[in-house]
């Protein structure tokens, strides 16, 4: 998927999606649900603090 087309889904500007890759910034809580719900995983698996991908 082209970093435009994620920045497109999560309603933020391509710069910003290309900031948080780059480690450059990271998003906000509502970002950070987003992204986790786009790949359908856990926050906590998104944010590596559980090796269990599902949601519960």
């Amino acid at each position: 998927m082209k970093q435009s087309e994620m920045a497109e889904i999560l309603g933020i500007k391509e710069r910003s999606y290309q900031c948080y890759e780059y480690r450059e910034r990271y998003p906000d809580v509502p970002g950070l649900v987003a992204i986790a719900d786009f790949f359908d995983v856990s926050l906590d698996y998104l944010m590596g603090r559980s090796d269990v991908r599902e949601r519960r």
